[in-house]
């Protein structure tokens, strides 16, 4: 086909935004705690105690970290074997610029390390002043962090030299169940740098200056908070809307269950909160009231934290508490739940 044939479409020209440009960075952290079973803990207590454990099949072969079923069979590991706390590097890969988090400050190697004893390899750091350091069929050992808690970073780190080093005295907690389970907790974070829309960006600073800012879009509903375009149509938002603090609540849920992180003692209520001039409602504390007494249709208004504390986020609303206004009639928001 020739290139006249292929169809052409014209340039997009983004407008120029009128609005201060919102960016910042996002930290999403979630502390995921779960139990190590029977194999994986006894890997743990071991490592606490300064050694290190392997498991070993139906086909002889050890493995470690040990299997929690053995992979010939499937069944349950029961036959732990200790192996050395030194090895051979069977391969590795140089880290020229470690990030945050990693056991080492300056450059360093990850290496697979086949552990005397063992017939699989576990993947350490390499302690080593460059890449011309280490190489294949190089003899490391462990070396001993002095608090130990059961989990791999018991292990330092690995140095050349096929000579052991003692581990120290351990010191450190560990949690363990009635199983005789150990329960370890990883914390799993995530962070972005996350720039905002033109809208979301006047949404935060009205925020910020105690306003709460709705977006009208082409076809005419108000939607809090703001949308870049409608996600009924697609149509812009073209207008910016003052919305009142007040407002009625759509549907709830009542809260009666803890859990961890929890700031508010249950039972409380998450409630969708239609603000007065808005289309669309959008989900918030009722508080300030018996949770039995939040209902449909009940006037609300907003709760603000001093000011002093306000921030580009919705956390400076506290909550929303009654109104005394007389509740809305069904039909009035029928449309909007």
């Amino acid at each position: 086909m020739s290139n006249s044939a292929i169809p052409t479409h014209p340039e997009v020209q983004v407008p120029e935004p009128k609005s201060r440009i919102l960016s910042a960075e996002l930290k999403n952290t979630f502390a995921y705690t779960r139990s190590l079973g029977p194999v994986l803990s006894q890997f743990a207590l071991a490592l606490r105690d300064g050694r290190i454990l392997g498991s070993r099949g139906a086909d002889g072969r050890v493995t470690t970290p040990p299997d929690e079923f053995d992979p010939t069979t499937g069944t349950l590991t029961t036959d732990l074997v200790e192996v050395a706390p030194v090895g051979t590097i069977e391969s590795w890969s140089w880290q020229p610029s470690p990030v945050e988090g990693q056991v080492f400050d300056r450059p360093f190697a990850f290496a697979l390390i086949k552990l005397d004893g063992a017939d699989t390899s576990l993947l350490h750091a390499v302690d080593v002043a460059s890449a011309d350091d280490i190489k294949v069929g190089a003899r490391v050992h462990a070396v001993w962090n002095a608090v130990r808690t059961g989990a791999i970073t018991d292990i330092s780190h690995f140095s050349l030299g096929d000579a052991p080093s003692d581990a120290p005295a351990a010191t450190g907690d560990m949690t363990v169940d009635a199983n005789g389970d150990v329960i370890i907790t990883t914390p799993i974070t995530n962070s972005i740098m996350h720039s905002a829309t033109e809208s979301e960006s006047w949404y935060l600073e009205g925020l910020k200056e105690g306003k709460l800012l709705g977006g009208r879009v082409q076809t005419g509903e108000v939607y809090f908070p703001p949308r870049y375009v409608s996600p009924s149509d697609g149509s812009p938002t073209i207008e910016r809307v003052q919305l009142a603090e007040t407002g009625i609540v759509t549907t709830f849920c009542i809260v009666n269950v803890p859990f961890l992180g929890q700031q508010i003692k249950p039972p409380y209520v998450a409630a969708y909160v239609l603000l007065d001039g808005s289309d669309i409602p959008f989900l918030h504390l009722i508080l300030d009231t018996p949770a039995e007494d939040v209902r449909m249709g009940m006037r609300v208004k907003a709760v603000w934290r001093p000011e002093d504390e306000w921030d580009y986020t919705m956390r400076n609303i506290s909550h929303f508490a009654p109104s005394g206004e007389p509740d809305a009639d069904f039909e009035s928001y029928r449309n909007h739940l």
